[in-house]
């Protein structure tokens, strides 16, 4: 009997110290195979790649596991395993819209374990009081955010400052592409009217911020992320109307994930209102085209998008008597009489642009940890603003005084149109390691703006020797920028980590030809900025 029980024992602890096999198989929701998935054991930090099956399969002694299961453009998954004999999994993935959008701009969003006072502000949270007003509009409630609008209603040119600073000193990218106007460094948000309605999230980094692409963060940085992956097809019409007659179309529609691997996406719509301000109209149509190729390492994203406003301008202020008994008083378009008083106002002293964006985004995942963004870029403007103007001396037009019935005529009234034509491409890539102990990221970022400046009279009351559509001034610039940063995140310990983040930017820019005025204008420069940032996090609980 004692023999036996010693065997029995023996043969128990022979079975208990072999190996078990914990194996399965990857696939999306549709059942097909997901080859290239990570699957790791992360008690025993092992790790694999599915083959073209989506099957895996481990060797490891019986024992409680957790199995992670990741895959680009899905929901990771962590699955408890109590592995006492051979078990086989059948796992299932789901589409991750965020992840697929987030590779677009990782390298210039900043993460919860920076120090930097940040919000991130969902799609959701933006749609809830969309309703065609601009983004600054949108974020208002927002921590050091004060926003403005030349007609009083949120629609047309609006303004922000973000702890006191102009949109001057505020760096904003979309999807990581530089935004602000190259020359000024200001942010018209009303070129890209109801960009907020393909928005798929929005950060504000208040301060100076983490470095990223584009012109100085003094005051603060927004990064805004467009439309998302749609795993689903739809369609939808979407009208709104408010107050002094502000009225909103559009219709946006996606295909949805075609044959595992496309998606397309359009949105248009128009938005005009009359504005608070007297005669401060908006006509504003926009629209956002996208397509998408992913598979399992790579993601190819296009993205056509744009606006066009014509809006009444509106941005002069009034004396404080004006404005205490007429407070929507608009200087704009104003005809005088011989004594300066108001007699009238132009019907067409309005703001006429247009501008396309085009953007074309791949991403590389090389394993887990390693993952490569690269995106080039074209933005194409054009459009004037047209003002009537009374009493204008010839010589600043460059036109030859006149005589008429033995009177010499020095001076006329004209309507002009000052233009603007620009282009700006470039190019911008990120490099990200991520480990156990850090987040490691590189940014390169290359581009150029070659802007146009003319003015034209496009009538006058007296003529003098001008041709039709006299120019009086024109110039061009060119502005050149490269920047690099190279920022990190390091893991002290479990309540410590170590923010680093260095950028250099180099401008050079060339301004030739003549301004209003008839005055030259010849500028060129180079200049060489190094921005070093150090920061700790500390995490209380």
């Amino acid at each position: 009997m004692k023999k036996l029980l010693i065997l029995f024992i023996l043969t128990s602890m022979q079975v208990w110290g072999q190996d078990v096999k914990i194996s399965g198989k990857i696939t999306d929701e549709n059942g097909q195979a997901l080859m290239g998935a990570n699957v790791s054991l992360i008690e025993l930090s092992l790790h694999q790649s599915t083959d073209e099956d989506g099957a895996f399969m481990f060797k490891v002694k019986p024992g409680s596991y957790t199995l992670r299961v990741s895959y680009t453009g899905y929901k990771s998954q962590d699955i408890k395993i109590m592995a006492q004999r051979d078990t086989y999994l059948n796992i299932t993935l789901h589409p991750d819209v965020e992840q697929l959008n987030e590779v677009v701009i990782n390298a210039v969003k900043a993460t919860p374990d920076m120090p930097v006072a940040q919000n991130n502000i969902s799609k959701d949270d933006l749609q809830a009081q969309n309703l065609g007003q601009d983004v600054p509009y949108l974020i208002e409630t927002a921590p050091s955010v004060v926003v403005t609008s030349d007609a009083g209603a949120g629609i047309g040119y609006t303004g922000i400052r973000i702890r006191g600073i102009s949109s001057q000193q505020i760096n904003v990218t979309l999807n990581g592409i530089p935004f602000n106007d190259s020359e000024s460094q200001s942010v018209y948000w009303v070129d890209i009217p109801d960009i907020a309605n393909n928005t798929e999230s929005l950060q504000i980094q208040r301060g100076v911020g983490t470095s990223t692409f584009g012109t100085g963060a003094f005051g603060a940085s927004l990064n805004l992320q467009t439309e998302a992956f749609n795993p689903e097809a739809y369609a939808e019409f979407q009208t709104a109307y408010g107050s002094f007659n502000t009225q909103k179309y559009g219709g946006k529609a996606s295909t949805g994930l075609l044959n595992k691997h496309f998606e397309f996406t359009g949105h248009f719509s128009k938005t005009t209102s009359d504005g608070y301000i007297d005669r401060a109209s908006s006509d504003l149509t926009s629209y956002y085209v996208s397509g998408l190729y992913k598979d399992a390492q790579n993601t190819l994203k296009a993205i056509v998008f744009g606006g066009h406003e014509i809006t009444y301008q509106a941005w002069y202020g009034v004396d404080k008597t004006t404005f205490e008994t007429n407070p929507t008083f608009n200087y704009a378009g104003a005809i005088y009489d011989d004594n300066w008083n108001v007699i009238d106002f132009y019907d067409n002293q309005v703001d006429n642009y247009q501008q396309d964006h085009y953007q074309l985004h791949f991403s590389h995942k090389f394993h887990n940890n390693l993952k490569l963004n690269i995106a080039t870029h074209y933005t194409y403007g054009r459009g004037y603003y047209e003002q009537y103007k009374q009493g204008e001396d010839f010589a600043d037009y460059g036109l030859t005084p006149i005589v008429i019935n033995g009177q010499t005529i020095d001076q006329t009234d004209l309507i002009r149109r000052k233009w603007l034509d620009n282009d700006f491409y470039g190019a911008v890539a990120s490099l990200q390691y991520q480990s156990e102990v850090g987040n490691y990221i590189f940014g390169l970022a290359g581009n150029e703006y070659d802007g146009r400046h003319f003015g034209r009279i496009i009538w006058a009351q007296y003529a003098s020797d001008s041709n039709i559509r006299h120019e009086y001034y024109r110039n061009t610039g060119v502005k050149k920028s490269v920047n690099g940063f190279a920022k990190s995140v390091y893991k002290l310990s479990t309540k410590f980590k170590l923010f680093t983040d260095v950028q250099f930017r180099k401008i050079s820019y060339q301004v030739d030809g003549t301004v209003a005025w008839q005055t030259p204008w010849n500028l060129k420069d180079n200049l060489f900025f190094i921005n070093p940032k150090l920061g700790l996090y500390y995490n209380v609980n």
